[in-house]
């Protein structure tokens, strides 16, 4: 079992897809993070914006024999272009949990440049293989975020 946060301007006990917005890294779900400064840190945007911030807590176990998950270690080809068919709308998988790398400013600026056509493939890869990846969770299933999330606290920051 692990421990998830997730950042908004809402506390959120009882998560659901619905709400998540399309066409991000990993498609339309419910994002988390296992890294409690980086779920601080993203919270911090909703302050600048004159918004409340929240950081809702989770606790998360799944038996990988049971769902559907993709996993994703480095920012390497696989990880591009998953990234590339999610945020075009173009992703027709069904996993329930996608884990992988997050695309923090630095990352975002380079995709923004592949996009674009500003970089190839191979100069993309060659210049985020000297990224960390932070890691994200986006679950994608109602019924995993149902079974497998269970709400700690959300406490406004």
């Amino acid at each position: 079992m692990i421990r998830l946060y997730h950042s908004s301007d809402v506390s959120v006990v009882k998560p659901d897809i619905i709400h998540s917005r399309d066409f991000l890294d990993f498609g339309k779900g419910f994002y988390l993070t296992s890294i409690h400064e980086q779920a601080v840190r993203y919270a911090q945007r909703f302050l600048r914006r004159q918004k409340m911030a929240w950081l809702n807590s989770y606790e998360f176990e799944f038996d990988p024999s049971i769902w559907k998950f993709l996993k994703f270690n480095s920012y390497d080809k696989d990880w591009l272009n998953f990234v590339a068919k999610c945020r075009a709308g173009k992703d027709n998988t069904d996993y329930d949990i996608v884990i992988g790398g997050i695309a923090n400013d630095k990352v975002i600026q380079t995709l923004d440049r592949y996009f674009e056509g500003e970089l190839s493939e191979s100069d993309t890869l060659g210049l985020l293989k000297y990224e960390k990846p932070n890691i994200q969770y986006c679950i994608r299933s109602q019924k995993m975020l149902d079974e497998c999330l269970r709400h700690i606290e959300s406490k406004q920051l």
